[in-house]
């Protein structure tokens, strides 16, 4: 790259980062104004991504199933299967607003249980580091993960309704945020990062 075309490439990456912020601060925002809707969508999302995950682990492990053992083959075999069950299942059951609904409360309750074992993990792996600098991060974070899965799993049947929406809301808010703080503080002289 010579110099002459430096600062368009650096224009054009700043460009596409700012862009992508603002998107993503608006999809936060909307998704915090209306977090039963994005729940709901996000539901949708990882329902398809678990049908075409089963449906290309399924195609890859046979594809590879001579260089892979039998029994590795079959539980990956297995694994795929489970995924497109499940993928399959979420889908049909959308067909009913009631049935959306009880789909996204189960994703979220399942959620809640992983933020209660992710907060068990963290803190005792921080207490077993206490002697380190930051231990008390990581002791703090696995706290602060447990109480949002106990107040996630604690939830009646139409507050899980929203801790999707909400969970993304604030995900993509702060990544906005984070691209256009990132973006502002390039300069025309430096490389654009690898990856942002």
């Amino acid at each position: 790259m010579t110099a002459d075309d430096r600062p368009d490439s650096v224009g054009t990456f700043k460009a596409f980062a700012i862009a992508e912020g603002i998107l993503l601060i608006i999809l936060g925002v909307l998704s915090l104004i209306f977090p039963v809707i994005a729940s709901v969508w996000v539901t949708g999302v990882i329902a398809v991504v678990f049908l075409v995950g089963g449906v290309v682990g399924w195609i890859s492990n046979l594809a590879r199933s001579k260089r892979m053992g039998r029994w590795i083959c079959f539980w990956r075999l297995v694994v795929s299967t489970l995924f497109i069950v499940a993928g399959a299942s979420m889908i049909s059951n959308f067909r009913s607003p009631a049935d959306a609904a009880e789909q996204v409360a189960t994703l979220s309750l399942a959620i809640g249980i992983v933020f209660l074992l992710e907060g068990v993990v963290a803190f005792f792996n921080g207490l077993s580091h206490s002697n380190r600098p930051g231990a008390g991060w990581a002791i703090a974070n696995g706290v602060i993960t447990f109480i949002l899965g106990l107040l996630i799993v604690t939830l009646k049947f139409w507050g899980l309704l929203w801790v999707l929406g909400v969970l993304v809301g604030i995900s993509f808010l702060f990544s906005g945020i984070d691209l256009i703080a990132l973006s502002s503080t390039i300069h025309n002289d430096q490389e654009p990062p690898a990856a942002a």
